[in-house]
């Protein structure tokens, strides 16, 4: 959550917003997921999720170009980091024509979202000087906190309690049908080139599901590392979570490293859902758990709840190559 110093907190909260502006997917879940979706009058270009956030006004768009390779979004983000350009362009004047009352977005990841900075700069520009709320988890319970402090702020407050314990409910029934059985070793892939392994949530979800996690530090961020640094770890499984992909592109982003992915010695090399399951901390992490733990133990975990991709082991002669 907000640990921001007072100076740089929105003003105090007022009375329950009726018009809300979400610059992160996540944020925008978790608010339909609260019955919040009546509220909801804008979201970014990439708020996919639910199919009800589709049809609502884009407030912003991708600075990127189209087609990059891997290595080049890589250092594309970097050099516009380094520079202090933003990866998102906000539309300022559509935001002031939706005229928020509270603007719910993020300050983890300067590459998942309009800088926090921008939108706070821009929201005292605006009349009604709408209310700015940043949702930074960083762990599995962090997100839990996150519904929390969101259904108070919004006086939904039954239905933030509803959601915490389902979403409780169905961690604790993965906890219970891996309890005993064998541990993997796992390495979560997060970006391929150059090599990135999963952080903050993702080593919780993987140790939760009946793993063991030889990267990540739970709450921690994610951290580049080499194919070497991986084969050496000797993992049983990797899990391919290219950052921001659906399942079908997180496949077609893993075959080309399909060699150095099998190099590691691993009895399996799989891709799921990064998108909807593992980057976005939302109400969905729970769904990349049950995945998780079916990947890691078909047996206790038998239907998988989303769609889980085996990447090939390459030919031959594709491995001279």
């Amino acid at each position: 959550m907000d640990h921001r110093p007072p100076e740089n907190q929105s003003p105090p909260a007022g009375p329950t917003p009726r018009r809300i502006v979400s610059l992160v997917p996540h944020a925008t879940e978790l608010l339909f997921a609260l019955g919040l979706g009546d509220r909801v009058v804008g979201v970014t270009h990439e708020c996919d999720a639910p199919a009800a956030a589709l049809a609502l006004p884009q407030v912003t768009a991708d600075q990127l170009p189209p087609g990059l390779s891997p290595a080049e979004i890589d250092r594309a983000v970097r050099e516009r980091t380094e520079r202090g350009e933003a990866i998102y362009r906000l539309d300022e004047q559509r935001l002031a024509d939706l005229d928020p009352d509270l603007i719910v977005t993020q300050e983890l990841c300067p590459v998942c979202a309009v800088s926090f900075d921008e939108v706070a700069a821009v929201a005292r520009e605006l009349p009604r000087c709408p209310e700015v709320i940043a949702l930074d988890p960083h762990t599995f319970g962090e997100t839990l906190g996150d519904i929390r402090t969101l259904a108070g702020r919004c006086d939904v407050k039954d239905a933030g309690v509803d959601l915490v314990a389902e979403i409780s409910r169905r961690a604790d029934a993965v906890r219970i049908a891996v309890r005993g059985g064998e541990r993997p070793r796992v390495v979560a892939v997060e970006w391929f080139d150059p090599v990135f392994t999963g952080g903050h949530w993702t080593p919780q979800l993987i140790e939760m599901a009946g793993g063991i996690d030889l990267c990540g530090l739970p709450g921690e961020r994610s951290e580049t590392t080499t194919w070497d640094a991986i084969r050496a770890l000797e993992p049983e499984i990797v899990v391919c979570i290219p950052c921001g992909y659906d399942a079908d592109r997180s496949l077609a982003e893993a075959t080309p490293f399909a060699q150095q992915l099998w190099s590691t010695g691993a009895r399996r090399v799989v891709t799921l859902d990064a998108s909807a399951y593992f980057s976005r901390p939302g109400p969905r992490l729970v769904t990349g758990l049950e995945l998780l733990a079916h990947v890691l133990h078909p047996d206790r975990v038998p239907t998988p709840p989303d769609t889980v991709h085996e990447v090939a082991r390459p030919t031959a002669s594709a491995a001279r190559g």
